[in-house]
């Protein structure tokens, strides 16, 4: 699956959730996540902007505990960040480690965040909060497929296309290159 996304950073997350309850967006996700990045030693996904990762998901909204396997690798970063996703739903993350240990590659990272998704026509708007020592300040993502309702998106919630990125997190948090805002 591909995935077309775009981010905007440090949002005022209150001022988001009261436009978000206004347009009429059904609130689709309520979770606490633990994200475990796997990489090779070398480094050779994440230098491409891809990674190997668990998540483990506790959803609020239906009071279960879910959990992903799932690899990434970037295709595009021109206006947006394209990413193609495969992803498995599986019943034990330790194992899903195993799995991926076995094949020779390590732990790279733990990131623990909060996040709230909200469905808009064919699109996810998705707040996410990380813990604090990984990323300081919240942000916005909005993945879909059709790159004109990213756009009515952007402009709904009150911003431009230049006050979005195609960055990755890894690449905002290092400072490369410059994002409005930060």
């Amino acid at each position: 699956m591909e995935e077309m996304e775009t981010r905007i950073l440090k949002i005022d997350v209150d001022e988001i959730k009261s436009k978000l309850n206004s347009l009429g967006c059904e609130k689709v996700k309520d979770e606490n996540q633990v994200n475990n990045l796997y990489d090779f030693p070398d480094r050779r996904l994440l230098s491409k902007k891809g990674y190997a990762r668990i998540r483990i998901v506790e959803d609020n909204l239906n009071n279960i505990i879910i959990n992903y396997m799932t690899t990434k690798k970037l295709l595009s970063q021109e206006k947006y960040k394209v990413m193609e996703e495969n992803e498995i739903v599986i019943d034990n993350s330790t194992i899903g480690s195993q799995i991926f240990t076995s094949l020779g590659l390590e732990l790279v990272e733990s990131i623990k965040k909060h996040r709230e998704s909200y469905k808009y026509k064919n699109s996810l708007i998705e707040i996410d909060i990380n813990d604090k020592s990984f990323c300081p300040f919240p942000y916005l993502e909005i993945e879909s497929t059709d790159e004109e309702e990213i756009k009515e998106i952007v402009a709904l919630l009150g911003y431009t296309m230049e006050d979005t990125t195609s960055k990755t997190i890894f690449e905002i948090l290092n400072g490369e290159g410059s994002v409005k805002g930060v």
